[in-house]
């Protein structure tokens, strides 16, 4: 995990501006700030995830360790049954979304 290791970071970092430029890495840094001010409102308030985005992204969840933040506490487990109803809905709920996002750029 980058954030417990300076070096890694730093190395991150810089690879992300030779590859992207200053701007884009600018824009990154404030998606980054934005995210993190989120977050902390919706751990503040206990706001828990509903159920559709709770059931297509446990998967995600899980690969980033989110389920270790005490925030985590205000979403229930997702079982087995619904978790394979996530994995098979999630391709179709990204084509979707794909859809959508094409349509609000015209």
């Amino acid at each position: 995990m980058l954030g417990q290791d300076d070096a890694e970071l730093g190395a991150a970092r810089s690879a992300l501006l030779a590859a992207v430029g200053s701007e884009a890495f600018v824009d990154a840094a404030g998606v980054v700030a934005n995210f993190q001010r989120m977050v902390r409102i919706a751990d503040g308030t206990g706001i828990p995830l509903d159920a559709p985005l709770e059931l297509l992204t446990q998967d995600l969840r899980e690969e980033l360790g989110i389920e270790h933040f005490g925030s985590a506490a205000n979403t229930p487990k997702v079982g087995r049954i619904r978790r394979s109803l996530g994995r098979v809905l999630r391709p179709v709920a990204l084509a979707a979304l794909r859809q959508l996002g094409g349509r609000s750029s015209r």
